[in-house]
């Protein structure tokens, strides 16, 4: 979200970099895993690619807050892209760290001792 060229495409456009980010990401390719912690306007951005057809391999969906939260975390379980979400309004980045290092611990269990 801070690489130059989405800050300057989110304020030409007049959209949030959380969404300009979905996009510059989902132009890597399919084989990704998003890891979403503080921005529910990613989420709703994820949810209309994946109507696009686009289809990561699996969306962590964990922002916290207020506006747009509960409804963000829903838009993205309604589709069939594997998803861990947090229901409801908590979450946040340090959540959606510990999620991802959960399932990297569980590819080498030796490492998670």
């Amino acid at each position: 979200m801070s690489d130059e060229d989405v800050a300057a495409e989110a304020k030409a456009q007049g959209v949030t970099r959380a969404r300009i980010s979905m996009d510059k990401a989902a132009r890597l390719g399919e084989n990704l895993i998003f890891a979403v912690g503080n921005a529910p306007t990613a989420l709703i951005r994820l949810r209309e690619l994946i109507d696009g057809g686009y289809r990561p391999r699996l969306i962590i969906g964990v922002p916290v807050g207020f506006v747009n939260v509960v409804a963000s975390k829903e838009l993205i379980m309604e589709t069939d892209v594997p998803c861990i979400v947090a229901r409801g309004r908590k979450g946040g980045s340090n959540v959606a760290a510990a999620i991802v290092n959960a399932l990297l611990y569980s590819l080498d269990p030796a490492r998670g001792s």
